[in-house]
């Protein structure tokens, strides 16, 4: 039996013993998560600086503080999350309990990403935990030190048999498609999300795909164009270009292209100073691969700022492109890098055919203090999800869900997503052995005066909103009542 067997084998016998479906036992495991971000920050700071050059600060804001919300929110929610929801009734149900139970899975297997090792790869574990489920957790080997830190710590605060951690590389995560799951968790590309979905089709197992895209942005040229620019050079260039939100590309009128390049470079500027290379805030792309792959998208377009390079350091300097076509390298894939082209559209009519004809992103931003653009935009496009005027903070809304839709995705998370993504909301009716005659109708023979009862019973729903209306003015009534007798008195 191979390590992955194992691991997997592990995990669904610790399962069946039932402890993770106790309230309390995730409670407890979800504490002790919790703890070791508090005891361990400096030795994940210190992988991710390793793996992707992120300062120590830089770490906790992008990958740990969130995580440290989500496990808060769990923590505080989870007994509302979990208990039984009712739902409303017919008339033929009307003494009968009717809810709704959420309940485990079973195994679940995460497969995380490379760019926020911590943040997409925990997060959806909190999730799984939250909802009683076992977990195990495949760390991308892209970031060596963080998923070996990942491999050793986990162990030392939480279940390590319902958890387990397997690390490698395509081999390993191969090994394990292949094993039975009872959900699938992926974050990454849509080339590899095919590849998943198609390993769990043979076990008609569900699948998160939490994937990319390009992510359009249009600026409108009425906004203000300084802080526009500046919060999407904020969105771009944070993790060296690697986040799968990123704005991908700019859409605005010729008119204004000069200015926005002028004010991107400006917050560059602002952000990482003249020289990015020796900035400790601004990072590194992950390897020598992808350094290749970002290079040669530069080749087809003019290059309005940056464009300095260093393969051997993995290096690319804040990069803006100007008067970029369609058809352009640039714009065949999502670019995940610090590259930004600027493509010139007529207006927002253009931009939105423009974005229409493309496949589905996993975020759309646009900036423009005019509702009614706004507005046009949300109702014209489609995407995982839209932010106006500024980039990137949607992610960091546990109450929004966060996710894809067609090619970026499918599914969601993130706080009581989360918890009901990866729960089955099991569907309850509790009924006496009394008011058999009531059943009388749906028992042959069947005739048109049982189909006129049932018709009434089944189609009428049993609203008491009228009735808690009627109670509470009677009771206004009782006490005005009492009120006016004793003041007559």
């Amino acid at each position: 039996m191979s390590r992955e067997q194992q691991a997997v084998a592990r995990a669904r016998k610790a399962f069946e013993t039932g402890r993770s479906k106790s309230l309390e036992y995730r409670i407890c495991q979800l504490k002790n998560l919790q703890q070791l971000f508090v005891e361990r920050q400096k030795e994940i700071a210190d992988a991710i600086k390793k793996d992707l050059n992120k300062s120590e600060q830089g770490a906790q804001l992008y990958e740990t503080l969130g995580l440290e919300g989500e496990i808060g929110l769990a923590l505080r929610k989870l007994k509302e999350w979990a208990a039984p929801r009712r739902v409303e009734k017919n008339l033929l149900t009307l003494s009968d309990t009717v809810y709704i139970q959420p309940e485990p899975l079973g195994v679940v297997l995460i497969i995380g990403a490379w760019n926020y090792p911590w943040a997409v790869t925990i997060q959806p574990l909190v999730g799984a935990i939250a909802a009683g489920n076992a977990a195990v957790v495949k760390p991308s080997e892209v970031c060596v030190h963080t998923a070996k830190l990942m491999e050793d710590l986990l162990p030392l605060y939480i279940d390590k048999e319902l958890y387990p951690v397997v690390t490698g590389g395509v081999p390993e995560t191969q090994e394990l498609l292949r094993q039975r799951f009872d959900h699938i968790f992926y974050t990454g590309n849509s080339t590899v999300g095919k590849i998943i979905m198609e390993a769990a089709a043979k076990n008609l197992t569900p699948v998160t795909l939490e994937l990319g895209g390009k992510s359009p942005c249009y600026i409108d040229k009425n906004c203000d164009i300084s802080v526009a620019c500046r919060r999407v050079a904020w969105g771009k260039y944070t993790n060296c270009g690697q986040t799968c939100i990123a704005p991908d590309y700019i859409l605005c009128e010729p008119s204004i292209q000069d200015r926005v390049i002028e004010e991107v470079k400006k917050s560059i500027k602002e952000f990482y100073t003249d020289n990015p290379k020796t900035c400790p805030d601004y990072g590194r792309i992950i390897n020598q691969r992808h350094f290749k792959r970002i290079m040669n998208l530069l080749g087809d377009s003019t290059i309005a700022a940056g464009g300095e390079n260093d393969e051997s350091a993995c290096y690319i300097a804040p990069t803006i492109l100007r008067d970029v076509k369609p058809e352009a390298s640039v714009m065949q894939e999502e670019i995940f890098g610090p590259v930004l082209p600027i493509l010139t559209v007529s207006g927002l009519d253009e931009a939105i055919k423009f974005i229409n004809k493309r496949e589905k992103p996993l975020a759309l931003y646009i900036f423009s203090t005019d509702e009614k653009l706004v507005n046009k935009v949300r109702d014209e496009t489609s995407s995982g999800g839209m932010v106006a005027n500024d980039c990137l903070v949607h992610f960091s809304i546990s109450s929004l869900p966060f996710g894809g839709v067609g090619n970026s995705g499918m599914g969601s998370y993130h706080g009581k997503f989360s918890f009901d993504n990866l729960s089955h909301m099991r569907s309850c009716v509790i009924k006496q052995l009394k008011m058999e005659g009531v059943n009388s109708m749906r028992y042959p023979p069947h005739t048109a005066k049982k189909l006129g009862w049932a018709r009434f019973f089944i189609l009428k729903t049993a609203d008491f909103g009228w009735m808690k209306k009627m109670l509470i003015f009677a009771m206004l009534a009782v006490v005005a009542a009492v009120v006016i007798q004793n003041y007559l008195r």
